[in-house]
């Protein structure tokens, strides 16, 4: 089966008031542990691939990648999406590449610029049937080169007049959650009026939320345990995020607990097994680990599974 568009993942999620997981991959044992769960909950989904991942592991180990994934098992619906595009050569060079849907982020710039931006990506992207997803407003915190000090809420009147003039197909939107491990200090907060007045002023449009990992404590204290210093994280609860996907919200970002849920295991691995240097000795039950939190959020936090 080939790649698929987000486009009817999305009105299927919309109508069934549940959200399809977009999760990050940077390597062949995160792609191999999201698409297990994937395959294990007959559920969709999105593969996210950064400005760092294409830098890291490079686009075309990526997407051969992915098509190893998808010979395993075609029944299982797959995105390959562009996470926070910097440029328009950018999203264009993943659109040549085959990706089937891509993010440019402007949300840093002037309000114009981030329309002009959006629109050069839109104009060029909807020739060849490729997605786009823009943002509008900033999400405090930091996550690869993506970095703002403050959160910039989505204006409701102007989240409408932006999708207007750009033509973008989907938009991420500031609600309070936000990049990274530390989302909040105090009480974790969304603002779900204002996405409840963005969602009735585009109804029937699909909204995305970034910065939406939960941060699992098990993962925080065995990194921790283990000679790790990831001290006073705490993520976006998960029922706020299984709310939001009532909401509107058809695509709910995941990047961060990934993270977590491999590095606590391999630091365990390690601590626990001084005398291995096998790297398959510590990334295979990495990879268990990635495949078993991301069931659970398909489970729990997106509602997706069983949609394939």
């Amino acid at each position: 089966m080939p790649l698929t568009s987000p486009k009817e993942m999305f009105a299927a999620a919309y109508a069934g008031g549940y959200a399809i997981g977009a999760f990050n991959v940077n390597n062949m044992e995160i792609i191999q542990g999201i698409m297990g769960a994937a395959s294990k909950e007959k559920s969709p989904v999105i593969l996210q691939v950064s400005a760092g991942a294409r830098k890291y592991a490079g686009q075309v180990y990526i997407m051969k990648l992915v098509e190893a994934a998808l010979a395993l098992d075609p029944s299982v619906p797959v995105v390959v999406h562009l996470d926070h595009g910097p440029s328009f050569e950018m999203c264009r060079d993943c659109i040549d590449g085959g990706f089937t849907s891509v993010m440019i982020d402007g949300s840093h710039l002037p309000y114009e610029e981030n329309i002009a931006l959006t629109k050069q990506v839109v104009d060029y992207a909807h020739q060849r049937n490729v997605w786009v997803e823009a943002e509008l407003g900033k999400l405090a915190g930091v996550e690869e080169h993506v970095s703002s000090a403050e959160h910039v809420y989505t204006d409701p009147d102007q989240a409408v007049d932006f999708v207007a003039r750009t033509g973008c197909d989907s938009l991420a939107v500031a609600i309070g959650t936000s990049h990274g491990a530390y989302k909040f200090k105090g009480e974790a907060k969304l603002d779900f009026e204002r996405l409840q007045a963005i969602n009735a002023k585009l109804p029937g449009y699909p909204l995305v939320l970034h910065g939406a990992s939960s941060v699992p404590q098990e993962f925080v204290q065995l990194c921790n345990e283990y000679g790790g210093q990831v001290g006073g994280a705490r993520g976006v609860p998960e029922e706020m995020l299984r709310k939001s996907a009532g909401m509107g919200v058809c695509k709910i970002n995941v990047d961060t607990d990934i993270r977590l849920a491999l590095t606590a295991t391999v630091r365990q691995c390690f601590a626990e097994h001084p005398e291995q240097f096998d790297p398959r000795s510590y990334l295979s039950p990495a990879r268990e680990a990635v495949k078993k939190m991301v069931a659970h959020k398909i489970r729990h936090v997106m509602g997706s599974a069983g949609k394939a």
